[in-house]
């Protein structure tokens, strides 16, 4: 297939870009200027620059193609209109189609549930809630094959904003880690290989449509990740913190989706896609993998 990728600089978008060249997808790469245009060339796709609220040259690039996946985000406060933009051109351009339109979302949008399902209630704190009403227009548009992946906690390769946000925690007096929060609360994991071979499935795959929630199954306390990831920045080790001084610290809006409980079992995404993460969980990352110093 040909397939649009947006953020394919990205931590994750990189993943996926390498995993559709590795099975014989030709990619056409969305990005913003010559720098990146070099770097997804070098890799193996092709450039198309262009700015994704530019509504007519996204659809012009994505009617070049035979669907499309969107993982950019800027991670800030014009997120939501982005990806708006984003699904209005897909929309746009595979009305009548059937073409597939694959959209990154994440785990957060449950709220507190320690059994994630696609029949879970969506529970969405406020960092995250503009993003029910956009995915729910890509699930509606009958025209195209819409699928929203919700990611858990990505990791890997020494990357990702997460476990570079645990690795990077303030410390006491002693140089111990301070946990966000008390550390009680558990994480739904994936790594972002196996989370890249899964957007790869959805793709080639006719009936995959609707809501995917994907986690490896693995969903540690934030304790037990904060002492792993002691060992991997050579802290001695690991002290609880607050849900204030989580807050305090990152802000209340990500204090708020940091301090959450939940796991995912991600039965649909094994059942009816044969999908079977096999790469370490992220405390074994961070004792024995990438993030070793």
């Amino acid at each position: 297939m040909k397939v649009a990728l947006t953020g394919a600089t990205g931590f994750i978008g990189s993943h996926i870009l390498a995993e559709l060249l590795a099975n014989g997808h030709e990619v056409t790469a969305l990005i913003r200027g010559d720098a990146e245009a070099e770097m997804v060339t070098a890799r193996g796709a092709t450039p198309a620059i262009v700015d994704l609220s530019d509504r007519p040259g996204v659809v012009t690039t994505l009617n070049d193609t035979d669907g499309a996946i969107h993982t950019a985000s800027p991670g800030d406060a014009a997120s939501a209109n982005l990806d708006s933009a984003m699904v209005d051109a897909a929309i746009e351009a595979f009305d009548g189609t059937g073409k597939p339109y694959l959209h990154i979302s994440g785990l957060w949008i449950y709220g507190e549930n320690s059994s994630i399902t696609e029949d879970s209630a969506l529970d969405a704190p406020a960092m995250v809630s503009w993003k029910e009403p956009i995915e729910r227009r890509v699930l509606d548009a009958s025209d195209m094959r819409g699928v929203v992946v919700v990611s858990s906690v990505a990791y890997g390769d020494g990357g990702g904003g997460i476990p570079g946000l645990l690795l990077g925690s303030p410390r006491d007096p002693a140089g111990n880690l301070i946990m966000l929060g008390t550390g009680r609360q558990h994480w739904s994991t994936v790594h972002v290989a196996d989370l890249a071979d899964f957007f790869r499935r959805v793709l080639e795959s006719d009936s995959a449509r609707g809501y995917y929630v994907v986690g490896n199954g693995l969903s540690p306390t934030v304790a037990d990740l904060t002492e792993a990831a002691a060992v991997a920045a050579g802290a001695p080790g690991a002290v609880s913190g607050s849900d204030e001084e989580a807050r305090a610290r990152l802000g209340d809006y990500f204090g708020e989706v940091l301090l959450l409980d939940q796991g995912t079992a991600a039965t649909r995404a094994r059942s009816e896609l044969g999908w079977l993460p096999t790469r370490l969980g992220l405390v074994d990352e961070f004792l024995n993998g990438s993030y070793r110093r």
